[in-house]
């Protein structure tokens, strides 16, 4: 729940922004900054509960610590690219990709009830999937809309 509030919060702030800096409403800009803010804030996650998101990934990944390092990385080295004229075309589908990616965690800390942050097996459960599914939609729909649909084509750059 805190990525939605933190994604939504960075929107609006985001937002009143570039309303003042540019005196008009720049939605895409937002909602790339807000995305990045986002990612940033799930990145740190990949370091601070460890153990609890080794445990989400299927049984059949290898070197599944290796995996979430990595992965908190990449998130950082994303949301960065949102940000970067030249690149977020390609950030945005390479983050596409990945939330689609997400899933098979996702869908196996809920059967088997892991709660990420405390590394436990008392999350829960398939419940947990009725907010996370919508919320990976969310995510893949924001991320097109405002990394890719409005990004100016590349011949008018």
């Amino acid at each position: 729940m805190a990525p939605l509030f933190v994604l939504l919060g960075s929107f609006l702030i985001s937002l009143i922004a570039t309303k003042m800096f540019t005196k008009t409403f720049d939605y895409p800009l937002a909602g790339r900054i807000a995305m990045a803010v986002m990612l940033v804030f799930t990145a740190i996650g990949h370091f601070a509960f460890t153990k609890g998101m080794t445990m989400m990934l299927p049984h059949f990944i290898p070197f599944k610590t290796i995996v979430i390092y990595l992965t908190g990385i990449f998130e950082i080295i994303a949301a960065i690219g949102l940000l970067i004229q030249s690149v977020r075309v390609l950030a945005g589908w390479i983050l596409i990709l990945l939330f689609f990616s997400l899933l098979p965690a996702n869908v196996n800390a809920a059967i088997h009830h892991i709660d990420y942050q405390k590394g436990s097996f008392d999350g829960n459960g398939l419940i947990y999937l009725w907010f996370r599914i919508p919320l990976q939609i969310l995510f893949i729909v924001w991320t097109y809309l405002s990394a890719i649909k409005f990004y100016p084509h590349l011949e008018e750059a």
